[in-house]
């Protein structure tokens, strides 16, 4: 049956390594579910003289079931005027095995797909959702913390030998010093990564080996960086430790999606963000968890946790005076000690549907309806093929070759390559030749 924001209100237990993990959503008026392939008003067979049910008088199933409690990356249509978000990085700023650090996809069911914050160890997320790495490209950032954009890297070069053939965009708010923006971070990016991109040239399809920077104003409120294919996507200011962090906007076919990175509370998140469909704001870990789990000392918990982030009362706080459809809360690491210390401080200020965020987590959006699942990941995930076909490699386009010294120690088997060449000539169509 369907799990939904209008439907059932509880704990969402995931059972994982002795662990209970939590989200809440609100729900009632839980309808009952058909029995798979019984037609209507149809009575259980009985075979003759016995109570036994004749399993004969009915087929077990053969197709797909149509409710599914988990989402399985790639097996679902998306409807014209839905709109689904994944948790590709629900954590802190430390990335573990249960939580990446910050990042948010969102998929419309017009074909867009967006990235907000990419954060360390997110890549791995993105690519479990089995989505070519073409339709990955437009990525959006809030600030600069590692925790924010860290594995852009990684979405930019492992997209390259990963069947991306147009370039990386990404947007990201200037600061008060150039320095500090977002473009001069990806210049930065680019020179360190010289290695990595200049070798890759020439030896494989490296079409989508460049960035494409939009850096815009931080400061500037309700501000639109972006703007096609009826999607709208704006700015405003965010406050966390320096000057140049935004929080976004989306809107699009009446949808509203609200993503705060990290912030402060702060006017103009409480002005624009009202009745927003989804928002997703920060609500750190519990001052107390980080003098319990990290020794730090009671003024840094509470510098930390209630100053440079958002605190869960606050967070429930920022949420009661928004009144959002549903609230989600992310930054903190989610484990059965963790969740009741936030859930409590939450519910001290918020009492509406709420979803405790963690990696995988999925909801679906329409006007009509939320729903809450976690995604089934398969974790032997290849790169999807590219919509566009690949060309083959151009030696013109090479900017690097081995060194003579180099050149000089390779030890070739000769005829070991050539029968592979010939292997894969005869198989595949071609007519390579093994380089002198």
């Amino acid at each position: 049956m369907t799990r939904s924001t209008t439907t059932r209100i509880g704990l969402l237990g995931i059972l994982s390594a002795g662990f209970i993990l939590g989200y809440i959503v609100a729900c009632s008026n839980t309808q009952p579910e058909k029995p798979i392939n019984a037609a209507e008003n149809e009575e259980t067979q009985l075979s003759e003289n016995t109570t036994e049910p004749n399993l004969a008088a009915s087929s077990s199933p053969v197709t797909a079931i149509d409710t599914r409690e988990v989402y399985y990356p790639g097996t679902e249509v998306l409807g014209p005027n839905e709109m689904r978000v994944v948790a590709c990085g629900t954590g802190m700023p430390n990335a573990r095995p249960k939580q990446a650090a910050a990042c948010w996809l969102v998929e419309l069911g017009n074909g867009d797909k967006f990235l907000f914050d990419i954060g360390t160890g997110s890549a791995e997320r993105i690519s479990a959702m089995q989505i070519p790495y073409n339709y990955l490209n437009k990525v959006f950032i809030g600030h600069l913390h590692s925790d924010h954009f860290g594995d852009l890297d990684a979405l930019y070069c492992g997209g390259i030998v990963a069947n991306r053939v147009v370039p990386l965009e990404v947007w990201g708010p200037n600061s008060i010093e150039p320095k500090y923006g977002t473009q001069a971070a990806m210049d930065a990016m680019e020179k360190m990564l010289a290695w990595d991109i200049d070798t890759r040239m020439g030896n494989t399809d490296t079409r989508g080996a460049f960035l494409k920077v939009t850096e815009f104003p931080y400061d500037s409120v309700n501000n639109v960086i972006y703007q096609k294919n009826g999607v709208t996507i704006r700015t405003i200011p965010a406050i966390h430790i320096f000057d140049g962090c935004v929080s976004f906007i989306l809107e699009w076919k009446g949808l509203k999606f609200c993503y705060s990175s990290d912030t402060f509370p702060n006017k103009w998140w409480m002005e624009h963000t009202k009745n927003a469909d989804i928002s997703i704001h920060e609500c750190f870990i519990a001052p107390e968890s980080l003098i319990e789990k990290q020794n730090f000392t009671p003024e840094a918990a509470l510098n930390v946790g209630t100053q440079i982030h958002t605190s869960p009362a606050q967070f429930g706080k920022v949420m009661a005076e928004t009144k959002p459809r549903l609230a989600v809360a992310y930054h903190f690491f989610n484990d059965f000690d963790t969740v009741p210390a936030i859930l409590r401080d939450v519910r001290r200020t918020y009492d509406g549907k709420l979803a405790l965020a963690l990696d995988y987590m999925v909801f679906n959006v329409t006007k009509d309806d939320i729903k809450v699942r976690m995604a089934a990941v398969e974790e032997s995930i290849w790169p999807q093929p590219s919509p566009i076909a690949l060309v083959p490699p151009d030696p013109k386009l090479q900017r690097t070759s081995l060194s003579k010294m180099m050149r000089e120690g390779r030890v070739v088997h000769r005829e070991v390559l050539e029968k592979v060449y010939n292997d894969i000539n005869k198989r595949f169509g071609s007519n390579e030749k093994v380089p002198e």
